[in-house]
């Protein structure tokens, strides 16, 4: 049985499952002796988000592109991203191909529990079951060509991206709710050293609000990934971008990356060599 066969209800197979697992467990294993897959490896789909103000100011000034706040704050920016290159905490990442300027991008991901097609935004808050940190991967120097197509981001991002280590039911952290989102600390490391802090209640689009912009005229179902974009600080683009960029050095093979929210758990990944570049027509 995987975790997605437990949604698409009420939330009564999931809360079952959970006190059999507490109450009765087949297996007791420490956490540190096992490899955490993704908690739902291969969601039917992923949209990622760009809701936290700071982070686009310092990422387009990164990028040395403009802007248009006025049309953001007037309507959430959601794009489609890939479902088939998800890994979870321990997981060795392939660098992206072609790439010499690697990111991370620290974020939480909202899991749909169940379906639904037009909802409004309390409908959409109830049909989120859960939340999980989740590492964008981002290769810069191929974003800075994508962009300027204005479409949504491709070969940018689709190389790799990191979720877990576990699915926090929302009433976990439901005490924690503040502003738009919830008081949760948000911290990035990079070989030990830390680079980001933030906190998810800088949202200025909510979870709900992305799930119901999701869900207008089309449909969202059980294991769909909605993340809420990169917090202020963290990711490299902005830091080096706001700082000495000599301090905050592009991501290399071999370097190890933690991601951190408070409530929600870590994810920790390394580095690796990139497959090759298979060439498609001249330099590209």
């Amino acid at each position: 049985m995987s975790l997605l066969d437990l949604l698409g209800d009420d939330g009564t197979a999931l809360a079952a499952a959970g006190d059999r697992a507490t109450n009765g467990p087949r297996e007791v294993v420490g956490v540190d002796d096992v490899e955490l897959c993704a908690p739902i490896p291969q969601p039917p789909s992923i949209r990622d988000s760009a809701s936290f103000e700071a982070h686009l100011r310092a990422g387009f000034a990164g990028l040395g592109v403009p802007f248009d706040f006025d049309n953001w704050y007037e309507r959430p920016m959601v794009y489609f991203t890939n479902p088939h290159c998800l890994t979870g905490s321990g997981a060795a990442i392939p660098a992206a191909a072609g790439s010499q300027r690697l990111d991370y991008e620290l974020e939480v991901v909202a899991v749909v529990g169940r379906e639904g097609t037009n909802v409004s935004v309390d409908e959409a808050e109830d049909l989120i079951v859960g939340y999980c940190v989740f590492n964008d991967w981002s290769a810069r120097d191929i974003q800075g060509h994508e962009v300027k197509f204005q479409v949504g981001p491709f070969k940018t991002k689709d190389w790799a991206m990191t979720t877990g280590p576990f699915l926090v039911t929302k009433d976990e952290i439901e005490p924690l709710r503040k502003n738009n989102a919830f008081d949760l600390e948000m911290k990035a490391f990079v070989n030990g050293r830390q680079y980001s802090q933030g906190n998810l209640s800088d949202m200025y689009w909510s979870f709900a609000e992305l799930v119901a912009y999701s869900s207008r005229g089309t449909w969202v179902k059980p294991g769909d990934h909605i993340a809420s974009g990169t917090v202020g600080t963290g990711c490299i683009i902005e830091l080096s971008a706001t700082k000495d960029p000599d301090e905050y050095p592009w991501l290399t093979v071999g370097d190890e990356v933690t991601l951190e929210v408070e409530g929600l758990g870590r994810i920790v990944n390394r580095l690796v060599e990139p497959p090759p570049v298979r060439k498609i027509r001249g330099t590209v």
